[in-house]
């Protein structure tokens, strides 16, 4: 069997710039994804965690850390702030070892987010 690294993307909002909101959030999005794919944390090659400049209050990648990913690699980033992007935007890539083909890949878009991909439909 051959195993590639595909990417799996997703997104969500918050409604404010709060621990408890990007916890909350990136916990909802995390989860709608490992659901979807079947991802196992021994699979998961490493995480890509991006916050648009208006959030910092905490980083995303402990949501994922409190799911039991101790020993994936993580990381956090902000989005280049593009004038009239979205905004309280978090995205995440997953780097995933995996057998499936990248049109067999299922990625999310969660609330206001959804309007990134349109392309994709809604989640």
């Amino acid at each position: 069997m051959t195993i590639w690294c595909r990417g799996i993307r997703g997104a969500t909002t918050v409604g404010e710039n709060s621990r408890a909101a990007i916890l909350e959030a990136t916990h909802e999005l995390l989860v709608q994804l490992i659901e979807a794919n079947g991802l196992l944390p021994e699979d998961i090659a490493s995480v890509i965690f991006t916050t648009t400049p208006d959030l910092n209050a905490e980083f995303p990648a402990v949501a994922a850390r409190e799911l039991g990913w101790v020993d994936v690699a993580l990381l956090c980033s902000h989005e280049i702030d593009v004038p009239g992007s979205l905004r309280l935007c978090i995205r995440v890539l997953i780097n995933w070892n995996t057998p499936r083909r990248a049109k067999e890949i299922v990625h999310i878009y969660l609330r206001e987010a959804r309007s990134l991909r349109l392309d994709r439909g809604a989640s």
